[in-house]
């Protein structure tokens, strides 16, 4: 499949490279300052923080598209599972960060791999220094969320013929329901996002993406856990607007850290790196020092 010229010009701006067999979608920028790693959400990719490399040109970023998303590839027979994505975070670190201490900032389901990669750390796992740690909005504490019909569908027995009906349309449909009504999404964007998502065929195994919403539940004492617990320095991010990971999501989360720092998005919906570049990238540049 085609993608528009916007993501080719962030594709060509990147590599392939292979880890465990597979190829995964790696953009990096060089600067100064402590790396700075992003993770992506469900059901986009890395192109999500492509504002972070306009708005903050002299920083050391990496990001990347995890297994199954954007440019990276997709196999239709493999298990989804948020271990496996956080076992490629350190791969990626290890290749692209030299042993350096990172910064990592974490949205949607890149959230909860973060909060896979906080229990790792507590277990003397952690192949590499975590310095600190700025978690957007996600339904961390799933119970609490307020998922869209489509992700219930999705998970459900159903989900394998929810994926295969997946188009053009419907996505865009439900794409745009998770944005505030003060940022709408663009024609443009949704556009973008739909080429990343079906690129080769990732929108007919959307089904599998989202086993990660299971785990939330299997691992749920695992990850809350480690919220509470990781002695180091986590902050929260979290957008207002955000029909899924609502307020209660986040009341449930300063339940179990109450002295993270919070900075509040209050007009932004669900992807608030999208809706106001300047306001989300503010924050991860205050927070990366």
């Amino acid at each position: 499949m085609n993608v528009t010229p916007r993501v080719e010009a962030w594709r060509e701006a990147g590599e392939l490279v292979e880890i465990g067999g597979r190829r995964i979608f790696v953009r990096s920028q060089a600067g100064d300052g402590p790396p700075v790693l992003l993770l992506h959400g469900y059901p986009s990719s890395s192109y999500d923080w492509r504002h972070a490399f306009e708005l903050l040109p002299g920083r050391r970023l990496v990001t990347f598209d995890f297994l199954g998303y954007g440019l990276s590839d997709k196999p239709r027979d493999h298990r989804y599972s948020l271990l496996a994505q956080a076992d490629l975070v350190s791969e990626i670190v290890a290749r692209y960060f030299a042993g350096e201490p990172v910064v990592l900032v974490a949205h949607d389901m890149g959230s909860s791999v973060a909060t896979e990669v906080l229990a790792r750390d507590i277990d003397g796992r952690l192949p590499f220094e975590l310095e600190r740690m700025l978690l957007f909005n996600a339904s961390l504490v799933l119970e609490r969320a307020s998922l869209l019909i489509g992700q219930k569908i999705l998970r459900s027995r159903l989900g394998p013929i929810a994926a295969r009906l997946t188009n053009e349309r419907s996505f865009r449909r439900s794409f745009a329901r998770i944005f505030s009504a003060e940022h709408p999404l663009s024609a443009e964007e949704a556009a973008d996002q739909w080429a990343l998502l079906a690129h080769n065929g990732g929108n007919r195994i959307l089904d599998r993406l989202i086993f990660y919403l299971h785990e939330r539940v299997a691992y749920a004492p695992r990850w809350h856990g480690a919220l509470r617990d990781w002695s180091g320095r986590l902050e929260l991010a979290w957008a207002g607007r955000d029909p899924i990971c609502t307020e209660a999501v986040l009341q449930a989360v300063l339940a179990l850290r109450p002295a993270a720092p919070l900075t509040r998005l209050s007009e932004l919906g669900h992807y608030p790196q999208l809706e106001d570049p300047p306001a989300a990238i503010g924050v991860i540049e205050s927070f990366a020092g």
